[in-house]
C-alpha cells in the first residue's frame, strides 16, 4: 500500500492513487497549468490525440500538445467521469469520459465528450502515465 501525497495517514490503494493522479491532471488542465498537466507523465510518454498530430512521443511533444488544446478550450471545462482503474503491482490502466468545451473555427461554442484511456507504470514507487489516448466517437 502507498500513502496519498498529503497529510493523510490513511493508506490508499493503487486504484485510489491513480484516480487521484487523473483528477489532479484534469484540474491542472482546467487551470491551463501545463506544468501541472505533465507532472505525473513519464519522459517517454506516448499520446494518441484527437487533433493533429495524432501521435506525440516524449514529454516535450506532450507538453506542446496542450498549446493546441488551450487555444481551442473555453471556460475551464475538462471534466473526467466514469473513471475506472485496474492496477497490478507495476502496471495499470484506466478509462473514462472527458467533457470539454471550446470554440470551433467559425466561433461557435462546441462541447465534446472524449474517450480517455491511460496506461501507467509504477517507477521507483510512483505511478507515472506512460500512454494516454483520447478519441472522439464518430457521429454516425
Amino acid at each position: 500500500m502507498c500513502l496519498l501525497p498529503s497529510d493523510s495517514d490513511v493508506p490508499a490503494t493503487d486504484e485510489e492513487l491513480i484516480k487521484t493522479l487523473v483528477q489532479r491532471w484534469a484540474a491542472a488542465v482546467r487551470r491551463e497549468d501545463v506544468e501541472g498537466a505533465v507532472l505525473s507523465h513519464s519522459q517517454d510518454i506516448l499520446l494518441f490525440d484527437v487533433p493533429p498530430p495524432l501521435q506525440s512521443r516524449g514529454i516535450d511533444a506532450y507538453r506542446a500538445s496542450w498549446d493546441t488544446y488551450f487555444q481551442w478550450a473555453e471556460g475551464g471545462a475538462f471534466d473526467v467521469s466514469e473513471l475506472e482503474v485496474t492496477a497490478g503491482d507495476t502496471v495499470a490502466f484506466c478509462h473514462g469520459i472527458i467533457r470539454c468545451a471550446g470554440r470551433s473555427a467559425d466561433g461557435r461554442r462546441t462541447e465534446l465528450r472524449i474517450r480517455l484511456t491511460v496506461g501507467c507504470r509504477k517507477i521507483d514507487g510512483q505511478w507515472l502515465v506512460t500512454h494516454e489516448h483520447h478519441s472522439e466517437p464518430s457521429a454516425g
